[in-house]
């Protein structure tokens, strides 16, 4: 029998009369599986009020919360190629970025965009895994490009923000390309003398782990958060052997010096603007 079912919605159908609940009234968390109201979980930056666990946070949704009063301009970029391959699985290629684009409302998996954090002038590109796992295709290639131009010629910090399960298969040999691309961009961020942030969301694995996600001159990443090339269930099955507890989650690479610090989210506006200061050389 489920309580949430039998129980719970009878007795709030009673509340508020006869009309008709809302199915996504609340939604189970990840970690401890306690049933928390959209509402309160919306307002806690989707961290679970019970166990702290952080959620899935949309990429529009973070750069409310990062930016300073949520004002962030978007950067247009184009992507050249749209289906390369003509890739058909399960659905056509076509038909799965025609949904993507549909439930999120964006050209492809990357945000890119400028504003200001903790008063310092950032551009950040952001991931957003509802966009088919965030995976790195074409588009987001040229969204990172566009944004680490805009980035040297305005002087401005730049942050990337990845939260995805590695490159886009459906686009093969273009997908892998942006590996190279995004790195050689990096340099020149570097070569500008600007500062580079990362902050890995959960995930970041795949080829975005192995290119811009970990060049950072500073990496911070949120709590709990998978940071990988390969998961754990793929090396278990390789190696024939038992990983460690937490193995390639935030706070074991934090251990073992592959990030800088684990952050809570509600703090990370706050660190990434200090941070910033002190890079860019303001008082804060």
């Amino acid at each position: 029998m489920n309580w949430l079912t039998n129980f719970v919605r009878p007795k709030i159908r009673a509340l508020v009369g006869n009309n008709e609940v809302p199915e996504n009234l609340w939604e189970k968390c990840s970690g401890c599986e306690q049933m928390v109201f959209h509402k309160e979980l919306n307002a806690n930056l989707r961290v679970c009020p019970h166990c702290d666990n952080h959620l899935e946070l949309g990429a529009n949704d973070r750069i409310k919360s990062l930016f300073d009063g949520g004002e962030f301009t978007k950067i247009k970029y184009k992507s050249k190629l749209h289906d390369p391959l003509k890739f058909r699985d399960s659905k056509k290629y076509s038909d799965r970025l025609r949904a993507a684009r549909d439930l999120t409302g964006e050209e492809d998996a990357v945000v890119v965009g400028y504003g200001r954090i903790g008063g310092n002038k950032t551009v950040a590109v952001v991931l957003d895994f509802n966009f088919m796992g965030g995976s790195m295709g074409s588009a987001v290639g040229e969204g990172f490009i566009a944004g680490a131009e805009f980035a040297i010629a305005k002087g401005h910090s730049f942050l990337a923000i990845p939260c995805s399960g590695g490159a886009r298969m459906q686009e093969g040999i273009f997908s892998l390309m942006q590996m190279p691309r995004t790195v050689a961009m990096i340099n020149e961020i570097k070569d500008a003398e600007l500062p580079y942030i990362t902050l890995l969301a959960n995930p970041t694995t795949g080829g975005v782990s192995a290119s811009f996600a970990m060049l950072g001159d500073i990496h911070i990443a949120e709590p709990g958060a998978l940071i990988a090339f390969t998961g754990p269930r793929v090396i278990e099955g390789t190696i024939r052997e038992k990983l460690p507890d937490g193995f390639q989650k935030s706070e074991y690479l934090l251990n073992h010096g592959m990030v800088d610090m684990v952050v809570h989210r509600k703090n990370l506006k706050e660190i990434i603007g200090k941070i910033l200061s002190l890079l860019t050389h303001k008082r804060y």
